[in-house]
């Protein structure tokens, strides 16, 4: 089984504008915009079915507020699970597309990209006019 995934080919234009955070596409449209598409849906709920557990929780809120915005596995495992669970977990949540990884000699660091608690944060926020 292979990590290798492919990506799309960026614009350098479209490149730069995306780079800042208001910039930043969210999965989905806030929930007091408009009712969500079939595939909005299916992507908003497997970011939260893999926060729904709360190892999983535990693991994204500790690589998250980790110094540096990215945190060893060997620095986040104590979470009251064996190795291989917290494994299984970290996978689910870089399934889910809330997590990335990069391996480093024998260790694998994983980190929150920025653009993903920017889009979280917009789905679940009301628009100041609206409240």
């Amino acid at each position: 089984m292979s990590n290798t995934r492919v990506l799309p080919l960026l614009d350098p234009e479209v490149t730069e504008v995306a780079k800042a955070p208001e910039a930043v596409a969210p999965c989905c449209p806030p929930l007091t915009e408009r009712p969500f598409t079939a595939e909005e849906a299916e992507t908003a709920a497997r970011m939260f079915k893999a926060l729904g557990d709360p190892v999983r929780l535990r693991l994204f809120s500790a690589v998250a507020s980790h110094a540096g915005g990215e945190a060893c596995v060997c620095d986040i495992s104590d979470v009251g699970v064996s190795q291989p669970t917290v494994s299984h977990h970290l996978k689910k949540l870089k399934e889910a597309g809330l997590l990335t990884s990069e391996r480093r000699g024998t260790w694998v660091y994983y980190r929150v990209e920025p653009s993903v608690l920017s889009a979280m944060g917009r789905l679940l926020t009301i628009p100041a006019a609206a409240a």
